[in-house]
């Protein structure tokens, strides 16, 4: 299911347990409707609602910092990508394979991240390892005759393993952090929670509306939530803008 659909499926839930909440007012005994039962369900459901909010805001500023996180990543590794090809263009002939290379390397990153998959499942290794090894290995084995070319050199396999690791974390990152148990027992604090609004409240307009509003800024809350747990595709999918810029200057 795709964050839309959950998030639609955790307003039907929450709004139904609200409409549960009202059902039940109706049956229930005469006894169970005095003051003293009231105030105990209202500090219970404000206990609830307190640790629900928490948590919600919790996921949210985790969620978002993860995405901003990747965000600086990618961007990182745009401006990484574009030094070493003109750190390998000042050192000469000698290394226009190895930019023949990272051109072919950066196109299959940017496919495998960007595919219309989004991230659903990332690889345990970034594609490309092994061309990416070869590139190491042919830009250390250059010998170089200057000084200038020594310390092209030194700073091009210094950027080759800084954009290695970065790699490497963007596709650990693109799968997402979310536990779902952990978002399953939050999604029943909620239902509960209507439910609870629900019990000694009379069914009427205001009260629909308002279940109604409340549900769907919950919903809102977890489909955005969703939406940054997968920054790869979607409505707000990191911008491949950075990779894209530096491909196109490979090479010039």
């Amino acid at each position: 299911m795709n964050p839309a659909q959950i998030a639609l499926a955790v307003f039907a839930c929450v709004f139904a347990g609200g409409l549960a909440g009202l059902a039940i007012h109706r049956r229930l005994p005469e006894h169970h409707r005095d003051a003293d039962s009231r105030d105990v369900v209202k500090l219970v459901m404000g206990l609830i609602a307190t640790i629900a909010a928490l948590v919600l805001s919790l996921l949210i500023a985790s969620a978002h910092g993860t995405y901003g996180t990747q965000e600086a990543e990618v961007q990182q590794l745009g401006a990484h990508i574009v030094q070493l090809d003109r750190i390998l263009a000042h050192y000469g002939e000698d290394t226009n394979d190895i930019r023949v290379q990272l051109r072919h390397l950066v196109t299959t990153a940017l496919g495998q991240l960007w595919s219309k998959e989004g991230g659903a499942g990332a690889p345990a290794a970034p594609p490309g390892r092994a061309e990416a090894e070869q590139m190491f290995d042919k830009l250390a084995s250059l010998a170089p005759k200057t000084e200038a070319q020594k310390y092209a050199q030194g700073r091009a396999l210094q950027l080759l393993t800084t954009m290695g690791d970065t790699r490497q974390l963007l596709y650990e990152q693109a799968g997402g952090n979310l536990s779902w148990p952990f978002f399953v027992v939050m999604v029943f604090w909620l239902v509960m929670l209507f439910v609870g609004f629900g019990l000694y409240a009379r069914r009427n307009a205001t009260v629909l509306a308002a279940f109604f509003v409340g549900a769907l800024t919950v919903a809102g809350a977890i489909f955005l939530i969703l939406e940054m747990n997968r920054p790869y595709s979607g409505f707000m999918q990191i911008s491949s803008a950075p990779i894209r810029n530096a491909l196109a200057q490979i090479g010039r």
